[in-house]
């Protein structure tokens, strides 16, 4: 029962550490990245779809991106999303069959609100660590009465562990996207 519970908060834990690095892809650095229009969502049809499903992504150099739709009808809700979209500063050029995505150049002041926004989505995170770490002593402390004081003290001490590993996890990716995000 107490292995449960921890195998249960290690991956809600491990799961929130990745959404926070998925997160933090989505916030852009000086290149363009098709990552950073995965999270995206075009209405086509009355139905928020992904971009990633109605178009292919392709980087044509370091500032451009060429959105291929496969339905050629979507072509003015993709561009509307992508103006819409926030943090990313975008600029498509429509021609008729593709969508060329031009990013523009980082400023000083830019990339520190980048570091920002990435800070907020790293304690986004550790809260969320947090949260589950809660929910798992609760869950422990209702076992005392079937296993015993002891055994839930050393699982608490274990759950105390896991935490510190992803909050540590997640710090250290919040340390590389913003050594990514003020590299010149």
């Amino acid at each position: 029962m107490i292995a449960d519970v921890l195998a249960e908060a290690t991956e809600k834990m491990t799961k929130a550490v990745d959404v926070a690095k998925e997160d933090f892809a989505t916030v852009r650095t000086g290149r363009a990245n098709p990552q950073l229009f995965q999270k995206i969502l075009v209405d086509y049809y009355g139905t928020p779809t992904p971009l990633a499903q109605l178009a292919s992504l392709q980087n044509q150099d370091a500032r451009t991106l060429v959105i291929t739709p496969y339905d050629k009808s979507a072509l003015k809700e993709i561009e509307k999303a992508i103006v819409n979209f926030p943090n990313l500063g975008a600029n498509p050029n429509n021609d008729g069959t593709i969508i060329r995505v031009s990013m523009p150049e980082l400023t000083a002041d830019r990339r520190k609100e980048y570091v920002k926004i990435v800070k907020g989505k790293a304690e986004d995170c550790k809260v969320a660590i947090r949260n589950i770490r809660r929910k798992a002593k609760e869950d422990l402390d209702k076992l005392k009465t079937e296993v015993g004081d002891d055994e839930v003290a050393r699982a608490e001490k274990e759950l105390e562990a896991l935490t510190k590993k992803h909050t540590d996890a997640a710090d250290e990716a919040l340390k590389k996207k913003e050594a990514e995000l003020l590299e010149v």
